[in-house]
């Protein structure tokens, strides 16, 4: 049994502070409706769902937001335990979150979705890698999965719905707004993050952001994989580039060759490198997003640290150019 505690950071609508960033958790609560039979089911999923907007909020990042308790949700819970003096097992109370929240479609969301090509010259032709369909543009915003979006509304085709329409989703406090972040910006150095570093750990595929000798956000991460490991050692980030083109160079990508073979994809989602690119001083390396956040921690990436999109356009406002990063 986990232990309980009362935190001191506010919630349910009230400012969630950590390192100095306020966050906030609106209070707004729809209930998925559910049959009596499954009440049970829906009751303990929508705790699961409070504890990782709890985490996700305070920047201790489970992975996504599904009511499901997996590896990152515990190693997001150890990792924020142990910043606040607690037992690696405690459970923060969240009973003043509410689980769910609405969302109103809107003509911005629809606009979003477009087309993919699935060759790769086609791609390099494209505009844009936009989501495919609402589903996903509604499913990164909330740090979760179309899945489960389909599961707290099982009476709405939500690939269907129009602006003015609305769904269930998560209350997540900090929804990812792909439409907020700068287009094909690249960050200057920041003076005021000078004390911040990253530390890697590839056998926990766990991402820290620390500040001195202190943790202040976490992150599940792809490191590489067996045949393009990520490179081990200590490193700094020499840039930080948001809607990226990627150069898809499969010499690069199967044996680290440079070759003149190659497609250049335009920046969006469902780029190879999603919407951030963070470059170490090592060619080739770096710390980005993903076109599916479904498969963080799990399929592997030729050699770089991969975040989900919401979580790296979190990180991009943590860190700065010239930050330390150190991969163990």
């Amino acid at each position: 049994m986990f232990k309980v505690f009362r935190t001191k950071i506010a919630i349910a609508g009230l400012a969630l502070t950590l390192a100095g960033c306020a966050h906030f958790v609106p209070s707004t609560k729809v209930a998925p409706p559910t049959q009596p039979a499954q009440q049970g089911v829906a009751a303990a999923r929508a705790q699961a769902v409070q504890t990782q907007i709890f985490l996700d909020a305070n920047d201790f990042r489970p992975g996504m937001v599904d009511g499901r308790l997996g590896e990152f949700f515990e190693k997001a819970l150890a990792l924020y335990n142990a910043n606040h003096g607690q037992p690696a097992g405690a459970s923060p109370d969240v009973s003043g979150i509410q689980p769910y929240t609405t969302y109103t479609v809107t003509a911005e969301d629809l606009g979003q979705v477009g087309v993919m090509a699935t060759d790769h010259a086609e791609v390099a032709k494209q505009k844009s890698c936009p989501y495919t369909n609402l589903g996903d543009v509604m499913a990164e915003r909330f740090h979760t999965t179309a899945r489960f979006l389909a599961a707290i509304n099982p009476t709405i085709d939500i690939n269907q719905l129009q602006a003015g329409q609305a769904l269930t989703v998560p209350n997540v406090s900090d929804p990812f707004d792909i439409g907020s972040l700068p287009k094909m910006h690249t960050s200057k150095r920041d003076p005021s993050l000078a004390g911040r570093s990253i530390k890697i750990t590839v056998a926990t595929r766990i991402l820290q952001v620390r500040d001195n000798d202190r943790t202040i956000a976490s992150f599940p991460i792809t490191p590489g994989s067996t045949d393009h490991p990520a490179p081990i050692g200590d490193w700094h980030i020499d840039e930080i580039a948001t809607f990226p083109w990627f150069r898809y160079d499969e010499g690069v990508l199967e044996r680290g060759e440079r070759t003149e073979d190659f497609y250049n994809f335009p920046p969006g989602p469902r780029n190879p490198v999603g919407i951030l690119w963070m470059q170490l001083d090592r060619p080739g390396d770096g710390i980005h997003g993903a076109p599916n956040a479904a498969t963080i921690g799990r399929a592997g990436s030729h050699g770089c640290i991969r975040l989900a999109n919401w979580d790296a356009a979190l990180i991009r406002t943590l860190v700065t150019v010239g930050t330390p990063v150190s991969i163990q």
